[in-house]
């Protein structure tokens, strides 16, 4: 009787076990392999951002204790005469990066997609900006666009035109950055064009020259369709960093004197800095809290739009 009774409750406790999917033979198991990725998780990503959702209804210094405040913060994001420019810029940024860089990449891919010799040094080449930290290629590019000494300057120089002041310059600070980030850029998007160029079946190309298709319309009628996915997950990544741009701004426009960024003139101030500036410089931990999560909000309406824009469905 006995027997039958610890029977009985073995087979029970198995079942209720096997409803949850947590059996001793492979999903316990699975989860204690999983457990301290969802520690790491837990600790590092849902918990700050919970305890930034929680500043950003306080006053918080670092010093003293925070104290709700309800919604002001998200009230004086309208009165912060840094947070218009700020979007306007991270916006800007965005946009003239994000195009610009997906295409140069796009047309160097194709060109460098060829079984020719030599052709593994260039694809090198073009990826090396990529393995260069953002702070040591915006100090070169510091140094590039100064308009006395600079290389740039210099050039320009020798053929007769005054130099630019890029950086210095409010109508042309900002241009200055996009131009570096892309040119930084180019590479890791080049090697996802690659590998999604080296993933179209050739017999489709085959077949269009059957049909005496040109080079052309074998670009518009085969390649870019083909690389829709490719393209739906280069543009949402690249526009999502591109909105975080922060290390371009610190490295090329901060005064370390005086503790001004994004200038001249607030003409390269971002959302990031803004936060930065906020959080770290004036102790605003709860408004650089309500800031974040504006700028999520700006991510996740530009991703929305993006993704209803580039929507595809392809099947070949």
């Amino acid at each position: 009787m006995r027997g039958r009774v610890a029977q009985f409750s073995a087979v029970r406790g198995d079942g209720a076990w096997r409803r949850l999917g947590l059996t001793f033979r492979g999903g316990l198991v699975a989860y204690l392999f999983v457990l301290p990725s969802i520690v790491f998780i837990v600790v590092f990503i849902i918990l700050p951002i919970l305890a930034a959702l929680y500043y950003s209804f306080t006053t918080y210094d670092l010093l003293t204790a925070p104290k709700l405040t309800g919604i002001d913060n998200y009230r004086a994001l309208g009165s912060e005469p840094r947070f218009p420019p700020a979007v306007r810029n991270t916006l800007l940024f965005a946009l003239g990066t994000v195009p610009t860089g997906v295409l140069i990449s796009l047309l160097l891919a194709v060109l460098i997609n060829r079984s020719i010799v030599g052709i593994v040094f260039f694809r090198a080449m073009f990826y090396m900006p990529v393995v260069s930290s953002f702070a040591a290629v915006s100090i070169i590019f510091l140094w590039l666009y100064e308009p006395q000494v600079g290389i740039i300057g210099k050039f320009m120089q020798s053929l007769g035109m005054a130099p630019i002041r890029w950086v210095r310059d409010p109508d042309t600070a900002l241009l200055s950055i996009i131009l570096m980030s892309v040119w930084k850029n180019l590479g890791l998007n080049m090697v996802l064009y690659l590998a999604g160029l080296q993933s179209i079946p050739p017999h489709l190309y085959e077949a269009a020259d059957i049909d005496g298709a040109g080079r052309l319309q074998k670009l518009l009628r085969i390649t870019l369709p083909l690389l829709a996915p490719t393209t739906y997950f280069v543009v949402i990544v690249y526009f999502i960093g591109a909105l975080q741009m922060f290390t371009q701004v610190f490295f090329m426009t901060c005064d370390y004197e005086t503790n001004i960024c994004g200038g001249p003139v607030d003409s390269t101030i971002t959302i990031v800095m803004l936060i930065y500036l906020e959080a770290f410089a004036a102790l605003k931990m709860g408004f650089a809290a309500a800031l974040s999560f504006a700028l999520f909000a700006v991510i996740g309406i530009v991703t929305a739009i993006n993704a209803r824009l580039l929507s595809y469905d392809i099947g070949y």
